[in-house]
């Protein structure tokens, strides 16, 4: 039949399964029909009886165990209980039903697990893990296993048990310190030299068996023996208090105890014997503390009768470790100090390399005003105090570096501020603070930050790059050089490679159309029109190369030192001594067990410096040396053999210019297509001063000083224009570029000159330099042009002298008709026409040949005085011819013009007269008589209704279109032949030319 549990509370009926009511005390009525009631109940017997229907109705054991599903214990080695967290306890959802309901016990799954899982109490779950046996923890420190619960079943026979899940349990052995220390060995001896204080003579060492750190460790010795002179430390190093006396003793018992730190001491104590051996003073002898290095010699041995001494001991193995001290020359060592661009083609960098930091000059002058070491003796580097930066023009960096590209700097950085420091960055010049790309310093960290241009996509790229390098901090010169090949990075420093150990991904810059700023030493913000991010420390060498990488025999190069050691090993021991050099070969390490063929390698062992100038000055130089004996222990010690090289002054070189300082040419030759040359017998010439010892009289005290011409690099020579800078619109200096290239040169120029830069041969500039004219389009208000050349060697190490060269410039007069014919060329002179007459300075030089005219004070003084007397003539008869002209204007009522009346004009010139003292005249002294004394007659003769400045210019080009060549001697058959006089125009004005 149907069965229904009925249950009545308060009046109401509820039927199903049982349901639990907040108040006990209340009656519930039970049955099987609502009809119908059975007997009052309680209501707890009501719902029990109600629960006991149900689970007969559908099955006793009906639910599995449950436990945590991990569990963490310890227990101690002498002890069996394990702590467990969490408690140990097991559920059952079918209590409180007896069997099903109950835990009857708990299983260990696992090999060989020593321990073993107990109910406490069947009702409740709870249960406890101890072990079986007596743990020990220096065999096993930790134990895993699993366990399982499992109830009771339907009945005491536990038919249709249930388990639960495995649960995982760690259990760790805690340590009791049940042991002492040992020492490793039985007894320790050591041999030491009478007369010195050791650091360390030897150590004894002990060892706990306890497994825990505490327990284990050996945390003190102990010298058992009193009063002797010795100490041990906690970590076993025995060392003497007092220096030792061979004569008082000359042996040493001592009995040494240890305690680990849980108090324990030593189960047996043991013996160190130190032997007292008399002085032997073991070293290298025959070391020469100062040895001095003479540039251009080659190698050079340093140790050329050097051995080491061994007070006989037996000696396995011997290791000498040589340090040669360069981190204060230079950027580290002694390098060519050409400018950075020079070297990166002299190691083989293709074209296309841009120098950030160049040495000031008229081409690139934005790094004046940086503090540097002026680039002498020792390669240029730049200061930044963090208060300093600077821009770079506009034009020397593309905007937008294209790809592949290599960033390359020598940088000096110790530690410095948290903030960033900013070697390079181009960022917005206005508006905004957008950073496109730059290169800086953050807490030790080397950063490249390089912002993606705006692209059609906007994902994710990589941004920043970062390093974390000790050689940013540790104040010592670096060579780093940066390969952008996006997304990858490469990174070497020093020639070796490094990998970024962080690179953070940013969107793509927005597109703007603003432009961008590059500088050095800080970082523009151009919304706040201000610095920021201010570098501290020094840099050099800064370059950016656009479009190629750098390759890795390039940068090897660019960082290899031209000093260092070397050695040449003898046959007859190069099998018996192993020899390691560091990459720049200011290190080397010479390891043999052999004493004779290790003292010939060291003989060997030289000092070379490949610089034909390198820098002078001191290297330190150290030598430390290990040597053991059969136990494999040190049983000698060697004292650092310290020294140094002394690089001597290098015979510094005279770098001469000269050649041909003063001529004239034609107006036409300026104008035309090719120019004037200016340089055409130009000598590079470079000598050096040294003292000979005279070979014939010994006894002499003083040597001879000779002077040697030498040959050796350029590289740079300069042309500037003197006073007024180069108008582009009518002037140009200019040198064939493929001539140039072919000689492996560049040349820049300017407003102010050009520049020849690259390491060259002398014999190479001085070809191109012949090569160089000067162009002029409007010479008729031109006199004469000057310039000033010198050429530098080791970016401006050695200058040459200033050549100055002046050009003068030739007026042609054109022919007039003659108003007077007193003017006219007498028939006995027979006038000579040359193409073009060359006059210089002090000598009178045709196109092809110079001729020296000899020249004396005493003929100049008489010209000087002729001509004085002929200009007083001449100014006494123009102003009376003014006069009279100013009288016939008044009564006449003429036009008011400048007339010159030269009717008296005429001068008479006997060359046989004439012919001595006009030799000692040159056309530029005459040129300066005939102007100052001419301008004075002008202005008294001349009426001229215009500015004061106008008539100066009148004045000016008056004398120099008509009286130019008023004297024009031209040598024939070796002396002055005639004079050739030339009418004025009749007009005082801007003269006709």
């Amino acid at each position: 039949m149907d069965i229904n549990i009925v249950c009545i509370y308060n009046g109401v009926y509820f039927t199903g399964y049982p349901f639990l009511v907040a108040t006990g005390h209340k009656s519930c009525y039970c049955g099987f029909s609502p009809n119908r009631c059975g007997s009052i109940l309680k209501l707890d017997l009501c719902l029990k009886t109600l629960y006991v229907f149900l689970m007969k109705m559908h099955g006793i054991n009906k639910h599995k165990p449950w436990i945590e599903t991990t569990y963490h214990g310890i227990v101690t080695e002498n002890d069996d209980k394990v702590l467990l967290d969490p408690p140990l306890i097991a559920l059952d959802k079918d209590a409180p039903l007896r069997y099903a309901g109950e835990i009857c016990g708990f299983r260990i799954h696992g090999q060989n697990v020593p321990f073993e899982a107990v109910v406490l109490d069947k009702s409740t779950g709870e249960g406890v893990i101890r072990a079986k046996d007596k743990l020990d923890c220096e065999l096993q420190k930790e134990h895993t296993f699993t366990i399982q619960a499992y109830d009771c079943g339907e009945g005491p026979d536990g038919a249709n048990m249930k388990k639960s899940h495995k649960a995982t349990v760690h259990i760790q052995v805690n340590d009791i310190n049940e042991y002492s220390p040992v020492f490793k060995e039985k007894s320790y001896k050591a041999t030491v030299i009478e007369g010195k204080k050791y650091d360390s003579i030897l150590k004894v060492e002990a060892v706990d068996a306890d497994c825990s750190f505490q327990f284990s460790q050996i945390c003190s010795y102990e010298i058992v023996t009193p009063d002797v002179p010795f100490t041990v430390d906690k970590d076993g190093f025995i060392k003497n208090t007092e220096k030792l006396n061979y004569s008082k003793e000359r042996m040493y018992k001592l009995t040494v105890t240890a305690y680990d730190c849980g108090k324990n001491r030593a189960s047996e104590d043991v013996l160190v014997k130190i032997n007292i051996k008399p002085t032997c003073k073991p070293g290298w002898q025959g070391f020469n503390k100062r040895i001095e290095y003479e540039p251009g010699t080659g190698s050079l041995a340093l140790f050329p009768s050097m051995h080491l001494e061994t007070c006989e001991e037996p000696i396995t193995s011997i290791q000498a470790n040589i340090e040669l001290e360069t981190n204060h020359i230079g950027k580290g060592c002694d390098r060519d100090t050409y400018s950075e661009k020079s070297l990166h083609k002299l190691c083989g960098a293709s074209a296309g390399t841009v120098e950030l930091l160049p040495a000031p000059s008229s081409s690139a002058n934005w790094t004046v005003g940086l503090p540097t070491d002026n680039g002498h003796d020792s390669d240029q580097v730049f200061e930044f105090n963090g208060t300093q930066a600077i821009k770079v023009p506009d034009g020397v960096v593309s905007t937008s570096l294209k790809e592949p590209f290599t960033v390359s700097v020598w940088m000096r950085h110790g530690p410095g501020a948290r903030e960033k420091e900013t070697i390079l960055c181009n960022s917005d010049k206005t508006e905004m603070n957008r950073h496109h790309y730059s290169l800086y310093v953050h807490n030790c960290h080397l950063i490249l930050l390089l912002r993606q241009d705006p692209a059609e996509t906007e994902n994710y790229k990589p941004a920043e790059f970062h390093w974390k390098l000790d050689q940013v901090c540790d104040k010592e010169w670096h060579h780093y050089v940066l390969n952008v090949e996006f997304p990858s990075v490469a990174l070497f420093v020093d020639g070796a490679t490094f990998e970024p150990f962080l690179v953070t991904e940013d969107y793509p810059l927005h597109s703007s159309k603003i432009d961008m700023q590059l500088t050095i030493g800080a970082c523009w913000q151009g919304g706040n029109a201000r610095m920021s991010q201010f570098f501290r420390g020094n840099l050099a060498g800064l370059m950016i190369r656009s479009g190629k990488l750098e390759n890795k025999k390039v940068i090897d190069c660019l960082y290899t030192c031209k000093e260092g050691l070397d050695v040449q090993l003898p046959e007859e021991v190069a099998s018996a001594v192993k020899v390691a050099f560091n990459p720049n070969q200011s290190s080397l390490t010479v390891e043999g067990d052999d004493i004779e063929a290790f003292d010939k390698v060291m003989q060997h062992i030289s000092y070379l410096n490949s610089r034909q100038f390198p820098t002078p000055g001191i290297r330190h130089l150290r030598v430390s040396t290990t040597v053991k004996c059969f136990n494999e222990e040190t049983c000698i010690l060697i004292p650092e053999a310290a020294g140094y090289v002394m690089v001597l002054q290098p015979e510094e070189p005279k770098i001469s210019l000269s050649g041909i300082d003063h001529f004239a040419r034609g107006a036409a030759e300026f104008e035309s297509p090719e120019g004037v040359t200016l340089f055409p017998e130009l000598r590079i010439v470079s000598t050096i001063t040294r003292e000979v010892e005279a070979e014939t009289e010994p006894e002499a005290t003083e040597g001879t000083v000779v002077s040697e011409e030498i040959m050796h690099n350029l590289d740079t020579c300069e042309v500037t224009a003197l006073g007024d800078e180069l108008d582009g619109e009518h002037e140009t200096l200019e040198v064939d570029q493929a001539q140039v290239q072919q000689r492996g040169l560049e040349m820049t120029s300017s407003n102010l000159g050009l520049v020849l830069t690259g390491v060259n041969t002398m014999a190479n500039y001085e070809q191109v330099l012949h090569l160089i004219r000067y162009k002029n389009w409007h010479t008729e208000a031109l006199f004469d042009r000057k310039f000033k050349l010198f050429c530098s060697e080791l970016n401006g190490r050695y200058i040459s002298n200033d050549f100055k060269v002046e050009v003068s410039v030739i007026h042609t007069a054109n022919p007039m008709d003659h108003a007077n014919n007193a003017m006219v060329q007498p028939n006995f002179i027979n006038p000579v026409h040359h193409a073009s007459v060359d006059l210089s300075g002090h000598n009178l030089v045709n196109a092809h040949q110079a001729s020296v005219v000899p020249s004396a004070a005493t003929i100049v003084i008489v010209v000087c005085v002729s001509f004085l007397v002929f200009m007083i003539i001449l100014g006494v008869f123009r102003i009376r011819s003014a006069h009279q002209r100013t009288m016939r204007d008044t009564e006449g009522g003429k036009e008011n013009e400048m007339d010159w009346d030269d009717s008296a004009l005429t001068i008479t010139v006997n060359p046989m007269e004439t012919e001595q003292w006009m030799q000692g005249l040159t056309i530029h002294g005459l040129k300066r008589i005939i102007l100052t004394t001419l301008n004075k007659n002008i202005k008294a003769t001349c009426k001229v209704k215009k500015e004061k400045s106008h008539v100066l210019y009148a004045q000016k080009s008056l004398f120099l279109s008509n009286f130019w060549h008023i004297f024009v001697y031209v040598p024939v058959n070796e002396h002055l032949s005639f004079a050739k006089i030339i009418h004025p125009p009749k007009r005082c004005g801007i003269p006709r030319s």
